[in-house]
């Protein structure tokens, strides 16, 4: 990366956060509707700035903590924790990712996306949003990362939690009863907290 290519990065960054900061100033709270809190981790990663991204993302956690966040989003911040040596939490927020889209590591990986018969109901967890996601084990500055995530995704960990969370979501495409819906939608709170 060029000097200048870096200069015109940070740039950016710092003009998403003094937009940030103007709403909290103008509203008393942010009110991003344009999502621009979703694209410094992009940014972040680009300049291979992994303590910037975790001050970032730590920053994101406080401020928006009931924030579900967009997959491609909660795969970028798996990154981060990844690159700082935060496993554990790594772990937790690739899951995030992949309970809003089972798709993103077949997309990652160059793997066919094979659609699952589940229930489906943001644009987010549909296989065509993946088209969209730009990240892939051939990077090279992803290399160690993506020896990682094979591994977790081969784990045995993995595989009961991802089972379990397909399963809930097969059922929950057909089932009425508003208790048991109620329940299939929050699973992956349940299971998270296994890991």
């Amino acid at each position: 990366m060029t000097p200048h290519l870096k200069e015109v990065i940070e740039l950016k960054i710092k003009k998403i956060k003094a937009a940030l900061a103007a709403e909290k100033r103008k509203f008393g709270c942010y009110d991003d509707s344009r999502g621009l809190r979703y694209l410094p981790t992009t940014l972040y990663l680009k300049l291979q700035d992994y303590q910037g991204g975790l001050a970032y993302t730590r920053w994101f956690s406080k401020n928006f903590p009931d924030d579900a966040g967009f997959p491609d989003f909660l795969f970028e911040w798996t990154v981060i924790l990844f690159k700082n040596g935060n496993i554990r939490e790594a772990e937790r927020k690739v899951l995030e990712a992949y309970f809003r889209n089972t798709y993103l590591f077949d997309k990652f990986f160059g793997r066919p996306i094979k659609k699952i018969n589940k229930d489906e109901y943001s644009s987010f967890e549909m296989p065509e949003y993946v088209k969209y996601f730009k990240y892939s084990d051939k990077q090279s500055d992803l290399a160690d990362f993506s020896i990682w995530l094979k591994e977790f995704e081969q784990s045995e960990k993995f595989k009961e939690i991802s089972k379990r969370f397909i399963y809930a979501q097969i059922r929950l495409k057909d089932e009425d009863d508003d208790e048991m819906r109620h329940y299939l939608v929050r699973i992956d709170k349940q299971l998270l907290n296994e890991i």
